[in-house]
């Protein structure tokens, strides 16, 4: 199986451990091929790629990227290029904010991002690869809007930690009920499932990409087998077909 990919770990042997210490999460594998789009990208500053974790919470990817374009664009409106900083986000009004399709509380949990930014309180990249996912997790959850979720999913997408995991998380609950209970509605409490995660370890993160890709697995065949649609009546012209 090619394993090139850009992760900071050794993806080949972490496949490797994983298919032979669980059959089960071995087929998903086996089906999903390695993960070569897992690829985790800093998204400029922490400071920066945590705004956009808070204002696509609880929205579709659609929504979501066109109100973070135009929260974007408003610091080069406001202050000019080479402007998302935390203080220029201090400097905006609540109404400007508003404008861009920011909701209240979305503004309240940028703006204690944007002073945990300029108290120092939130390291850049440099300091946060020193930091145990522990150390960033507790750092992160001081931050209004930022849940052990969000934490969780920076430690990863943005940082390719190996080792996390996130039974919170609702595609991984189902990946597991899909995977080990063959029912995608069976779904397992959080401790339940962190408890048994603790078998993937030093692994989870890549656990976790596979549980997701489970998901989307069980849809994809869904989709397969599913019915066509039947087909509409013709309509009828009025005019008389030649003979």
């Amino acid at each position: 199986m090619p394993t090139k990919s850009s992760l900071p770990f050794n993806i080949t042997q972490a496949l490797r451990e994983l298919q032979a210490g669980d059959p089960k999460l071995a087929s998903v594998i086996k089906r999903a091929g390695p993960p070569l789009d897992w690829k985790p990208t800093p998204f400029g500053t922490p400071f920066r790629a945590l705004t956009r974790s808070i204002i696509y919470q609880q929205l579709s990817g659609k929504a979501a990227a066109t109100i973070f374009s135009r929260f974007e664009g408003l610091f080069t409106q406001h202050f000019g290029p080479r402007s998302f900083t935390p203080a220029n986000l201090l400097r905006m009004k609540d109404p400007v904010l508003r404008g861009a399709g920011v909701s209240s509380q979305k503004i309240a949990a940028l703006r204690s991002l944007a002073a945990h930014s300029e108290g120092g309180r939130l390291p850049g990249y440099a300091a946060l690869r020193r930091m145990s996912d522990a150390e960033i997790i507790e750092r992160l959850v001081e931050v209004r809007g930022i849940g052990p979720w969000s934490a969780q999913m920076f430690l990863i997408f943005r940082l390719g930690r190996p080792d996390v995991f996130s039974p919170g998380d609702l595609g991984i609950q189902k990946g597991y009920a899909i995977t080990y209970l063959g029912d995608a509605k069976r779904l397992p409490k959080p401790d339940k499932l962190e408890k048994f995660a603790e078998r993937w370890a030093p692994w989870r993160s890549v656990a976790c990409w596979y549980l997701w890709r489970a998901v989307d697995l069980e849809k994809a065949e869904a989709s397969r087998h599913a019915k066509p649609a039947p087909k509409p009546p013709a309509k009828m012209t009025g005019k008389v077909s030649p003979i």
